[in-house]
């Protein structure tokens, strides 16, 4: 900032200097002029070296932003390539809940058509009985009938 206030003042030096008619020119004081410039040279170095230090941590600052937002995205991307990988876990999971369940619908149906024709298979064999064993009673019934009437007669 002191080189700014230096360079002002010669600015301000320049402007109060006499001009010279029918000229752009103005007469300058060499020994004040040549003092303001040795003033500047010897600020010079000290506003150079801040400048610098300035853009070395501007490009710190910028390498650093860089890689954290490197970083940034490269968690980003992990983490949504970890949630894809359970979303394609999570869906083979679901295929294959569901292929297992169609399976066990599938055999629980043909249990059950299985029982059922075990069950009428059980039940005409038990019917086929029951007609025979009823035949033998009617007939049955039918003799006695037959030896009542006779010892009747």
């Amino acid at each position: 900032m002191e080189l700014f206030n230096m360079l002002n003042e010669l600015e301000e030096l320049i402007d109060n200097c006499p001009r010279v008619p029918m000229t752009n020119k103005v007469l300058v004081d060499e020994e004040q002029l040549l003092d303001h410039l040795d003033r500047v040279r010897t600020s010079l170095p000290e506003e150079v070296r801040q400048a610098k230090w300035i853009v070395e941590e501007r490009e710190k600052m910028l390498a650093d932003a860089k890689e954290e937002a490197q970083r940034v995205v490269k968690d980003a991307k992990e983490e949504m390539q970890s949630r894809v990988e359970e979303s394609e876990i999570v869906k083979q999971a679901q295929e294959l809940s569901d292929e297992q369940q169609k399976q066990a619908e599938e055999v629980a149906a043909e249990i059950k058509r299985g029982a059922h024709q075990y069950a009428d298979d059980i039940l005409g064999g038990l019917e086929e009985q029951l007609v025979r064993f009823l035949e033998e009673i009617k007939q049955g019934r039918s003799e006695l009938r037959v030896e009542k009437k006779q010892k009747a007669e």
